[in-house]
């Protein structure tokens, strides 16, 4: 159900799947908190754990225990099921009438949502999403390959689909709730496809999107998760778009 808290406030829902983020968790946790009480801004934190084996669950309780169970809600699922049901299923649990999507390993800093939200109400946006291609953005940290696939994604997405957006394979936005319902419902597509198949929905069906130049920083602990298996899969999600949108 969405909501806005008392006195009509908007309220943000941040959607944090995890998995193996043991370390990382409760630095972006202690941010997140820091930079919401200083913006004041009403907000919650959804952890989405998919049973890492690393003992993620573990420090998201003692997180929940230090700030709260109305600041922290824990929503573990039982394997690794993708990343985009991770948004579904958090999204269900969301109380807010605003998401926020962003990962959960530092590469995402929460000082950019303050300005999210600004933009947002600036023209009552749909969409915010976080560009690494435009304005100050830019890439830390990333090897050339790594440099090269995003680069060739957001191109090949560019030339092919149209989106109107210089970063569509990022993956830290804000929604208006039931936008990101919407487009959920009709997406068919996991992992980091995800983010590619929502912007291309949103623009065909006259959603407004605008952007906010960020700064993307490599995650500081853990391993990255894009594998040969996730660039084939943007592959296959790109085409599949191509013709059917």
């Amino acid at each position: 159900k969405i909501k806005m808290a008392a006195g009509g406030e908007d309220m943000y829902s941040v959607l944090l799947p995890t998995y193996n983020e043991r370390e990382n968790l409760p630095l972006i946790v202690w941010l997140l908190v820091k930079y919401f009480k200083k913006s004041g801004h009403v907000y919650e934190l959804i952890i989405i754990d998919d049973n890492s084996p690393d003992g993620t669950q573990k420090v998201a309780e003692k997180l929940q225990s230090i700030y709260g169970e109305d600041k922290i809600v824990l929503r573990p699922r039982a394997a690794k099921l993708g990343l985009g049901t991770a948004y579904v299923h958090g999204m269900s649990h969301a109380k807010g009438n605003f998401i926020v999507l962003m990962d959960a390993d530092l590469s995402h800093h929460p000082r950019y949502i303050a300005d999210f939200i600004a933009k947002q109400k600036e023209g009552d946006y749909d969409i915010v999403t976080g560009t690494r291609y435009s304005g100050d953005g830019g890439v830390y940290g990333w090897d050339l390959k790594r440099k090269l696939i995003s680069r060739g994604a957001n191109f090949l997405t560019e030339v092919l689909l149209q989106p109107g957006v210089s970063d569509i394979t990022g993956s830290f936005r804000l929604y208006k709730k039931d936008v990101l319902q919407d487009l959920v419902s009709q997406c068919v597509s996991k992992g980091y496809v995800f983010q590619m198949e929502m912007i291309v929905r949103a623009r065909a069906k006259g959603y407004t999107i605008t952007e906010v130049p960020i700064s993307f920083v490599d995650r500081v602990y853990g391993e990255s998760k894009l594998g040969g298996t996730e660039i084939v899969s943007f592959a296959k999600g790109l085409l599949y778009l191509f013709s059917t949108v």
